[in-house]
């Protein structure tokens, strides 16, 4: 039973159905709600929130450590916003699952197993998770050459995101009006305004995995130039890495510029790589 990884790390997917995750404390934690809506097979978020109400109060009564070591944690909530979510790492989710009469209990016990396994491999050898990346895309159909130069984007903005946190840029909305900076310095387009340009509706589609070759090597390029220059300025909190993305974002608009003058063409487009049944989904949505 394989984990099926969507293209947003903080998102894994059993049986068709995201599940919201974030790194904490060196583990993953798992929204409670996400997984109680799994296992009673209920689509209505807010009736699976009525139902961890009641069963959370159940295991507080009865004693249970499961839901006193819950987190609330922040993650992405189906309006895109980042909201608190009561949270829980494997351990304590084991014992939540077994609070709940459910078909898919055990299947969804072996599945979580499976990801803390996952992780771990990926700790002790990063390659392991290229590769398990470099899978999820081939199973959607992208190119061999696309696909190596989406891993190398990876790599590069986490070399960029690392250095921020390494120089006191720490709130997620930071990190936001950051990546905006380059990428509207670049492409003259926010990442909500290029995926609107593009006609990317759902709000956890990561952009890139939509761009095309010189859009995914300019972002690249931004991005590379923005982590030397903060690092040759010595960049630091928010104010002056926000100089210093102006500034490697810039220096890849010129790079597109000079390109498309030579092109005689514009680098900017609204084509997808996306497997072919979604492609005409969007374009059908583009011709109404």
């Amino acid at each position: 039973m394989g984990v099926k990884m969507d293209s947003d790390s903080a998102l894994v997917v059993f049986q068709g159905k995201k599940i919201r995750r974030l790194w904490h404390n060196d583990e993953w934690y798992f929204s409670v709600v996400d997984v109680i809506e799994v296992l009673i097979e209920q689509e209505d978020h807010q009736k699976a929130r009525k139902y961890w109400n009641k069963l959370s109060q159940r295991l507080k009564d009865e004693g249970s450590e499961a839901v006193t070591n819950c987190h609330r944690l922040k993650l992405s909530a189906p309006d895109g916003k980042m909201r608190p979510t009561d949270c829980a790492n494997t351990k304590s989710l084991f014992r939540i699952i077994q609070s709940i009469p459910s078909k898919r209990a055990e299947p969804f016990k072996q599945w979580l197993a499976q990801v803390g396994h996952e992780r771990i491999q990926e700790i002790e050898n990063p390659e392991i998770g290229q590769d398990r990346i470099k899978e999820y895309y081939e199973l959607k159909g992208y190119p061999k050459e696309w696909i190596d130069k989406r891993l190398r984007g990876i790599a590069v903005r986490q070399e960029l995101t690392d250095e921020w946190k390494e120089r006191e840029v720490k709130k997620n909305q930071e990190f936001a009006i950051l990546t905006n900076e380059i990428s509207k310095a670049t492409f003259g387009k926010t990442v909500q305004e290029y995926k609107q340009f593009k006609g990317i509706e759902e709000k956890n589609r990561n952009l890139r995995d939509h761009m095309t070759d010189w859009e995914l090597i300019l972002t690249m390029f931004g991005e590379k130039a923005t982590t030397d220059i903060t690092k040759k300025d010595d960049s630091r909190g928010f104010v002056q890495c926000r100089t210093s993305a102006n500034k490697g974002g810039n220096i890849a608009k010129r790079a597109r510029k000079d390109l498309e003058e030579n092109l005689g063409e514009s680098i900017i487009s609204n084509d997808n790589y996306l497997p072919e049944d979604e492609k005409k989904r969007i374009e059908g949505k583009r011709g109404r």
